[in-house]
């Protein structure tokens, strides 16, 4: 049975699961509404922007992080010399015929990860806070999970306060707060963790339960700054409309599972939602 959202609004009353099996699309949209939903909170002197970095994956395991250090921008159309060199002005250059070497890669993938920066322009565009919304790319693969470990920490080491929110159970966990210092209770298959620069060494965390709504997560600023707010909720809704994910099949199997005790509880909750739709 097909199983469609006709309300055009979530079923779930926090993260939609069924999200996550869009989360190249999701997160995208998720970037760009955190950044907007921040600077029209942030003193005239700060601005949150997007940044990019480029992870490459051969077979799901061997990642890096490449950031590219020199952009070639192509102004004009390339017209090679009549005699095999190239025209430049009034001179001609004669180039060598490089060797040509191929290399056979199999399964290589490339990513964009996406990280907001909040900048304090008055300071030579200082970074104040990141905020990173985790993907699978960061959590599966030693690689992958290693590189992330050194971003994170060169973001600690300079002092920028640093916030991770995890929305995708697919992968281990990997939030800066160690799991044993989580009291049970608070452990589910979603969370985020804030740490300031002021106290690096203590942890604020965001339990994240699926059968509640997201919370509202305190963002550390400057100093002298007061927080502002993130509504996650506000941000998941925008993206579940935006992206008409109303047209989600919602009686199509998920991966990674829920939980026995979620399965059971998802089952009820689409079944009195869409009861008597075919």
């Amino acid at each position: 049975m097909t199983a469609k959202n006709n309300t055009k609004k979530s079923p779930f009353p926090g993260m939609d699961p069924y999200l996550e099996q869009h989360w190249g699309d999701v997160h995208t949209s998720l970037m760009v509404y955190i950044r907007n939903q921040i600077n029209a909170q942030l003193p005239d002197e700060l601005q949150a922007r997007v940044e990019e970095s480029t992870a490459i994956q051969i077979e799901d395991e061997t990642r890096r992080v490449v950031y590219p250090d020199v952009r070639i921008v192509e102004d004009q159309a390339y017209q090679p010399s009549g005699d095999g060199g190239v025209a430049l002005a009034t001179e001609t250059i004669t180039t060598a015929k490089p060797i040509i070497i191929k290399m056979d890669i199999v399964d290589v993938e490339t990513r964009t990860q996406r990280t907001i920066e909040i900048i304090d322009i008055s300071s030579h565009d200082r970074v104040v806070t990141a905020i990173e919304v985790l993907s699978p790319s960061n959590k599966i693969g030693r690689e992958s999970r290693l590189a992330y470990k050194r971003k994170r920490d060169a973001y600690l080491e300079s002092g920028v306060n640093l916030i991770e929110i995890d929305l995708v159970r697919d992968g281990d966990p990997i939030v800066a707060i160690p799991l044993p210092l989580i009291p049970k209770q608070y452990w589910g298959d979603y969370i985020t963790c804030v740490q300031r620069a002021t106290q690096p060494s203590q942890f604020e965390l965001y339990p994240m339960p699926l059968r509640q709504p997201l919370p509202d997560i305190s963002i550390p600023l400057r100093r002298t700054d007061k927080d502002v707010l993130l509504q996650t909720q506000a941000l998941i809704d925008q993206c579940y409309q935006d992206g008409r994910y109303w047209r989600t099949d919602y009686s199509l199997p998920l991966r990674p599972r829920l939980s026995e005790l979620d399965v059971s509880w998802a089952e009820t909750l689409l079944a009195n939602l869409f009861q008597g739709q075919s």
